[in-house]
């Protein structure tokens, strides 16, 4: 991962349902959430964008989508981040942030962002298998 794409990851701010986090900061609101869906921890993950290459918006919704239903047996909600005018869809899902990184590679993203109750939110960049 370049410095510059690190430290666009660190200004992003991550949110679902409302409750909102940024990378090395605790959430209440976030922790709240995790609650209400019953897990102690979970992860931001959004299929736009693969290894952060923009792609065309009818192309971004479609990978949302399958993302959604790859995760639909998971306890999740709804979300967006960026910085500045940048946006992405994503989904805080509820689940180890094993499987989510395999859910992450699969949608060829280049990081989640791992968030556990009462800890600061962490960047975990992901190896690109393939990717140069």
């Amino acid at each position: 991962m370049t410095a510059r794409l690190l430290a666009a990851y660190r200004r992003s701010t991550y949110e679902a349902a409302g409750a909102t986090i940024r990378i090395g900061r605790r959430s209440p609101a976030v922790d709240a959430l995790l609650a209400r869906l019953g897990a102690r921890r979970g992860g931001f993950i959004g299929a736009w964008n693969p290894f952060s290459r923009r792609m065309p918006a009818g192309w971004n919704a479609r990978m949302q989508d399958r993302l959604r239903q790859a995760t639909r047996r998971l306890p999740s909600a709804e979300g967006q981040g960026g910085h500045g005018s940048w946006r992405e869809a994503h989904l805080l899902i509820a689940a180890d942030p094993r499987r989510l990184a395999v859910f992450a590679r699969r949608f060829r993203q280049a990081a989640i962002v791992i968030v556990a109750r009462g800890q600061p939110a962490r960047l975990r960049p992901l190896a690109a298998s393939g990717h140069r």
